[in-house]
Formats: structure tokens, sequence, C-alpha cells
């Protein structure tokens, strides 16, 4: 194996395409030295390989169950040191055009060994910008969230996520099992995933299929001020409560059964 081989990651759901990729590697060598490090069926697959894998390029496929390219290459950002993608496509024209502009290649299945030869030798790793406006483009949600862990990414299910509660540069994402800091912004998740969660705070999203029930509390009142009652939220296989703002108690009716 030579130290100059370009690092290969083929991912894809369909075992013909994947076979057909190595075929054409292995064909090409002369042109290209490779190395296919590995094989994937869906994006959470291939993430879960990176660290071992250590790719230089992925070849990913867009359409393909549990997790789709577009979503696989939005979580690479949360590495130092991402792979470059090169997507592997039966998109329409259209989107095809959204990729040219954006500067993401992309290979149109049946995939011509020429075409592929030559993105692999302009490969180069996807940045933030192009990625925003590829989604964009494309208009779907996230089905999880990636966490950033010394080199590794770590997936989070959108669906296993209680809460998600601001503090500081951070925001703490909380399943009924564990926490862990994610460096986003919470006006922009909220607005990514409206359909999962509801705002009870100014610094906490809610899932709405963790959500119990409301209270009214009475409040211990600090020296020199007067009791005062307010909302919180039971959440469902938690029993952490969280408080509900006067602001956002709009949302309780939308709940009541």
């Amino acid at each position: 194996m030579s130290e100059t081989n370009l690092r290969i990651l083929i991912v894809d759901d369909e075992a013909l395409a994947r076979r057909r990729l190595r075929d054409v590697l292995s064909d090409n060598s002369a042109a290209l030295p490779t190395d296919i490090v590995g094989e994937a069926a869906n994006g959470k697959e291939a993430i879960e390989q990176l660290h071992a894998a250590q790719p230089d390029v992925l070849l990913l496929d867009i359409r393909m169950p549990v997790m789709d390219g577009i979503e696989t290459a939005e979580h690479l950002l949360t590495l130092e040191h991402a792979p470059a993608v090169i997507f592997t496509t039966a998109f329409d024209d259209y989107a095809i055009k959204a990729f040219e502009v954006n500067a993401i290649d992309y290979l149109l299945k049946p995939i011509r060994p020429e075409r592929l030869i030559a993105a692999l030798q302009k490969a180069r790793a996807i940045t933030a910008a192009r990625m925003g406006a590829l989604k964009s483009a494309v208009g779907k949600a996230r089905t999880h969230l990636a966490i950033g862990d010394r080199g590794r990414v770590l997936l989070v299910p959108v669906a296993e996520i209680a809460f998600l509660k601001a503090e500081l540069k951070y925001v703490t994402v909380r399943t009924l099992e564990k926490e862990y800091l994610l460096e986003e912004s919470l006006v922009k998740l909220e607005q990514e995933f409206v359909a999962e969660f509801v705002r009870i705070h100014r610094n906490c999203l809610l899932g709405r299929a963790f959500i119990e029930g409301f209270e009214r509390v009475e409040h211990e009142p600090e020296e020199g001020e007067s009791a005062s009652s307010g909302w919180v939220a039971h959440i469902r296989g938690m029993t952490e409560r969280l408080p509900v703002s006067r602001r956002q108690q709009h949302i309780i009716k939308e709940f009541k059964r």
C-alpha cells in the first residue's frame, strides 16, 4: 500500500453500486492509485467507520435509508479535518445544477470511469458555506445531531432528545440517559426542528413527544419580594421539571388534552 494512495470510503445502500465503484477504481489504479478503506450502506454506518478508516474521500450516495448523503455531509462539518465528499446521485438536472453552483462534486449514475477519476483528482473538503447552500436547496431537517468528540462524531437521534437548553456558548442536548454539549445556535435549532420541539423558555426547547403535562407551582419569594406562581413542564420519563416563561405560557393551552 503506497502512502500516496487516495483513501476512499464507499457509501451506498446498493451492494451492486458499491461493487461497481470498486471495479472502476481497480481498473483505473494506474491513473489514480487508491485504497478502499471501507464500505457502508448508509450515512450512519459511514460516520461510525470514520475514526478507524481515516478516509481522504467519501463516495457518498444521496438517497439512502437511516441517514441520507446530505445529512451525512453536514455532520462531517463537526470534524476539524473532514474528508472530501463526492456525491453519487440519480437526482434530476435541477438538483445537479444546484450542486454545481455550490461547488460540490457529484457523479451522475451510471458513473463513467473517466468522470470518477476526474472528480477524485479534484476532490476537496466540504465547507460550511457550501453545505448551507446545499441544505437550503434540499430543505430537509436532520435525523441526528452530531457531537464532535476528539476526532470522532457522536450521533444523537433527534427522536431521543428530551430537550435542548442554551447555556453560555453551548447547547445542552439531553436524552433520557445522557447529556451532550453542542456548539450550535438554539434559534437555528428551533427553526430546523419546529415540528419536533417547542420553545418553553428563551433558553429551552422541549421535545413535543416528551411533554407529559404542565403544572402550576408556587415559587419561594426572595427577601423583600412577595410570593409568586408560575408553570413548569413535566418531562416524560424524567423527574426533572422545566420552567415555562410567561411569554411562552400560551403553549400550555395547545397541549391540554
